[in-house]
């Protein structure tokens, strides 16, 4: 059978690498993993990962000492953030096969437009998938109070950046009253968009007492934004029921969130100036209005006392006036009473002499129509007198002195006087 020793395939390896095309160098597109510094040294990871995130290939990576700080230094110039794990970069590499250690990258050289180009990408299909939902504009579209006092704070409690926020807000020179509360979040790796998100569910449950929501974090790497460009954290800050400003990283880093955030500010000490500075506007408006209340106050004041002037110098002619046309009436009613009280005297005195003359007729007449109606009572009276029915053959049985109306009020042995027109009967009841 024949054979090669491990030693000889290696250095088979080894030689096939130096002879191929790639053996010279070539540009890599990778992310990086367990990325650590030691002796000097950068030693990391590369691997890619399919549209499912599983990883299909991984090769170590290694940064010289002499080429580190350069190397470092130019990444950092254009992205704002050092070689750390979870890049996607663009690296210039040399294949090398060790006879010990395997297979593995010597990095010469790194392209920081590559990994800007691919923030940009995830921001930008964040921003258009929020488009397409039509919400990318919602918090960006509420009103801010003109003095908002009552702020939730998303930020880590020991932060430069909430302290620094903190203190401006406390120490301001015009005095202005403010009310924060920190909802605790971490604000960078994998657990920011959680824990963010986690905090404004916190500050919903009591959504009516603020009066906006302030999301900080001071500067660091720009990797170190990378979980504030995250789907997730970006639908619920735009989805937010008020406004939200939002502070974070240093002036030149922008994220997803400050695009949809109602306000941007570039640092948290510049969130707390944005708010010293709407407040200081509302309370300069506030003694504006109260100023223009007490100016058009004292003019009305003014004018009701020019007003009531000119109708005290008025008045004495108004009275002296009315009293001269009162007292005209007056003339005019004494001259014209006289004639109309003796016409009124002679119409009373003729219809008085009318009636004088009417009473004897008509007392005559009334007396008359008395006597007729008298001599018919009589008449009527005499006709049904008891005399006169006991004369047309009626009788009267009398009871003790009384009529006798029921039968059944005679007891046997009672004695009962009938009355008739010529005489009377006494009989005892069986």
């Amino acid at each position: 059978m024949t054979y090669i020793t491990l030693s000889q395939l290696q250095n088979t390896i080894t030689a096939a690498v130096a002879a191929s095309a790639v053996g010279r160098g070539a540009w890599v597109a990778a992310e990086l993993s367990d990325v650590r510094v030691a002796g000097g040294h950068c030693y990391m990871e590369l691997i890619e990962k399919d549209a499912r995130g599983t990883t299909v290939a991984k090769m170590r990576g290694t940064i010289w000492r002499n080429a580190l700080h350069p190397l470092d230094g130019k990444f950092f110039a254009a992205t704002g953030s050092h070689i750390v794990t979870g890049l996607k970069v663009l690296l210039h590499a040399v294949p090398q096969n060790h006879p010990l250690y395997g297979m593995s990258l010597n990095i010469i050289d790194i392209d920081p437009s590559y990994t800007l180009g691919d923030m940009e990408r995830i921001r930008r299909e964040i921003l258009m998938r929020l488009q397409a939902e039509g919400i990318l504009n919602h918090n960006k579209s509420l009103t801010l109070s003109e003095a908002p006092q009552r702020i939730a704070v998303i930020s880590a409690a020991g932060a430069a950046g909430y302290g620094d926020f903190a203190d401006h807000l406390s120490n301001n020179p015009d005095a202005l009253v403010f009310y924060p509360a920190l909802f605790e979040a971490v604000m960078q790796g994998n657990r920011t968009s959680a824990t963010v998100r986690a905090a404004l569910e916190r500050i919903e449950q009591s959504i009516d007492f603020w009066d906006a929501v302030v999301i900080i974090r001071g500067g660091g790497a720009t990797s170190d934004l990378a979980g504030f460009d995250d789907y997730e954290l970006a639908r619920a800050v735009a989805m937010f029921p008020i406004p939200i400003i939002v502070g974070i990283g240093h002036e030149r880093d922008r994220t997803v969130l400050d695009e949809i955030a109602c306000v941007r500010c570039k640092t948290p000490t510049a969130v707390a100036a944005f708010l010293l500075e709407r407040n200081k506007d509302a309370l300069q408006r506030a003694i504006r209005l109260a100023g223009d209340i007490t100016r058009y106050a004292m003019d009305a004041l003014s004018g009701e006392q020019r007003r009531l002037s000119g109708l005290g110098a008025v008045i004495p002619t108004l009275v002296r006036g009315r009293i001269d046309a009162a007292a005209e009436r007056l003339r005019s009613s004494a001259s014209i009473l006289p004639v109309l009280a003796k016409s009124r005297t002679e119409a009373v005195r003729r219809r008085l002499d009318d009636i004088s003359c009417a009473i004897p007729d008509l007392l005559a007449r009334r007396l008359s129509t008395e006597n007729d109606r008298l001599r018919s009572l009589l008449n009527l009276t005499e006709a049904y007198s008891p005399a006169n029915t006991l004369r047309r053959g009626y009788s009267i049985t009398l009871l003790d002195g009384h009529a006798l109306r029921n039968s059944a009020d005679a007891p046997a042995g009672a004695t009962l006087v009938t009355r008739l027109a010529d005489g009377s009967i006494t009989s005892v009841v069986k």
